[in-house]
């Protein structure tokens, strides 16, 4: 009897025990975390995964290294739709959702109502504030359909927070900002000034106007722009004079020593296409932090900042150039100055960044044939024309294409019903047609991108960027290592590895050192960002949470 009173006591007293615990468990994970005081988000224009490697041997120890080493990669993130441009990647990454339901089907697109193409951060209703320049600060983000991660932020606190987004390009500051942002800031070429809009202002903050007036430009652009190791060392690139670079307007050879001042002919514009363009940026973005006490309030600030001279140095000189290795080095150097400045006012600990890309690049085409590689220049001049007159003959009238942009045809769907030509039987008569061109691989009409689901392939990355009452009536898809134009420099865009692989990395705030090669996508993100956060993700968002960060 005393046995099965002891043994009854033991189970009272375990299952208390454990109840005590589960309750405290409860507790515990009832408790809302601790938030980072401030979040940096960091887009490298331009940049392809493998520039995290490429020039290992030339970076410090303080800036991509130091990401790599006590951060934690996504190795294989990967963007999820098509077209790969600024104006959608940024969108992507901060709305956590792709073109076909934010809307940002490209940085511009042809609008049927009134025959134009639209910018998508054009916002005639708004005017410029920092410069007498009238069209640079008429922007906002109204073309985008969703909010975003800092849309989100602001909301779950009662606009206790603070985003400000900040970029030379204007896109590239407004859309990460978000609807309701306190400010986005971008660069006017033609002052050398920091401006906004109406939209968020009606004048400048003093501390910008003082930033302004020290003409950091002037001290940048009269200088020389000469590589920062001996020539002889950029040996993971091609010779210094390439054919397949494009020099600087007015110049007759892409050849360093760059007279930046001469080149510029005393204007401001040419320092986005210097390295001096990302570390110009970095200098605001560090007083903005500073003067605005960001991360020194109640609440979790949020800036968003995008180094974008690496797009523009590479459009012009190659991913394979002397110009993007010096520029990549010289960014390093920045990213270590701000990871040092960020210790310094707020902590480590106290901060969480993530630096990512908007997209990649391809090399010049004529640089892979060179070397026997696939590639080529799609001439889309020849398209159009090709196009239109095979048309007129088939259905003997002109003008049943209003445009052609984003590599997508945009008919004149008021002709065809005016002529009743069916829409779906022109657009297949197009694919088929466009199917024979040099340089094409395949070619969708906006039907099928309405009517079926694709789940991989190109068709898929297509119809993720595919938003009916902004997209074309039939995308074309481009060989891998084909694009229009040319023959010197590049671009981005397509679905190809080249423009979709980008690096990831989470530093800081709860972030332990580590590395994952499970599939990423863009989109995945700003839902990661919400779960480390505690808040909603952004309206439209359609990414996951990054299960190895946030388990």
């Amino acid at each position: 009897m005393q046995k099965k009173i002891l043994s009854l006591s033991i189970i009272l007293a375990v299952g208390l025990l454990l109840a005590e615990c589960t309750s405290k468990s409860h507790e515990k994970t009832g408790e809302r975390k601790k938030q980072p005081k401030l979040v940096v988000g960091i887009v490298v224009d331009q940049m392809r995964y493998d520039f995290l490697y490429r020039y290992w041997n030339k970076y410090g120890k303080g800036g991509f290294k130091r990401l790599l080493r006590e951060g934690y990669l996504c190795a294989n993130t990967n963007i999820n739709y098509v077209p790969t441009y600024t104006g959608p990647g940024h969108t992507a990454i901060y709305t956590g959702t792709t073109p076909s339901v934010n809307g940002i089907v490209a940085n511009e697109w042809f609008d049927r109502e009134t025959g134009k193409s639209v910018y998508c951060v054009s916002d005639e209703k708004y005017n410029t504030v920092g410069s007498l320049s009238k069209k640079e600060g008429q922007m906002s983000p109204e073309n985008m359909l969703s909010s975003t991660i800092t849309d989100e932020l602001r909301l779950s606190d009662n606009f206790g927070s603070k985003v400000i987004g900040i970029s030379l390009k204007d896109r590239a500051a407004i859309l990460p900002a978000g609807h309701s942002a306190n400010a986005a800031y971008w660069y006017d070429g033609k002052t050398g000034n920091w401006v906004t809009s109406t939209y968020y202002m009606d004048s400048l903050p003093a501390w910008v106007s003082k930033f302004n007036a020290q003409r950091q430009p002037v001290k940048f652009l009269n200088q020389k722009w000469e590589t920062i190791l001996p020539l002889n060392q950029y040996t993971e690139s091609t010779k210094d004079n390439s054919e397949f670079e494009e020099p600087y307007k007015g110049e007759t050879l892409p050849v360093f020593p760059y007279d930046l001042w001469k080149i510029s002919a005393n204007g401001y514009d040419l320092i986005r296409e210097t390295p001096f363009g990302d570390t110009y940026t970095k200098n605001f973005m560090e007083e903005a932090i500073k003067q605005e006490k960001m991360g020194k309030g109640d609440f979790t600030d949020f800036i968003a900042v995008n180094l974008a001279s690496t797009d523009y140095v590479g459009h012009r000189f190659g991913p394979n150039s002397v110009e993007i290795e010096d520029t990549y080095i010289r960014l390093d150097k920045d990213i270590e100055e701000l990871l040092d400045f960020l210790d310094d006012y707020i902590g480590k600990d106290k901060v969480l960044v993530f630096l990512t890309a908007d997209h990649g690049v391809v090399q010049n085409p004529g640089y892979l044939k060179s070397k026997g590689l696939p590639g080529g220049f799609f001439n889309e001049s020849y398209i159009k024309d090709t196009l239109a007159e095979t048309l007129k003959k088939t259905y003997h009238c002109d003008s049943l294409i209003s445009d052609y942009e984003n590599q997508q045809v945009y008919l004149n769907e008021k002709l065809l019903r005016d002529k009743n030509i069916p829409l779906k039987e022109i657009s297949m008569r197009i694919t088929d047609l466009v199917k024979t061109y040099p340089g094409v691989a395949s070619a969708i009409s906006s039907s099928d991108l309405g009517t079926k689901s694709y789940t991989e392939g190109q068709f898929s990355l297509v119809q993720r960027g595919f938003y009916e009452q902004r997209s074309g009536d039939v995308a074309i898809v481009l060989k891998p290592g084909w694009i229009a134009g040319g023959p010197r420099g590049t671009t981005h865009g397509s679905g190809y590895p080249y423009d979709t692989h980008i690096p990831l990395i989470f530093y800081g705030w709860k972030i332990k050192p580590g590395t994952t090669n499970a599939a990423v996508s863009v989109t995945d993100i700003a839902p990661t960002l919400a779960a480390f956060l505690q808040i909603q993700p952004p309206s439209g968002c359609t990414g996951k949470p990054i299960v190895e960060l946030v388990h």
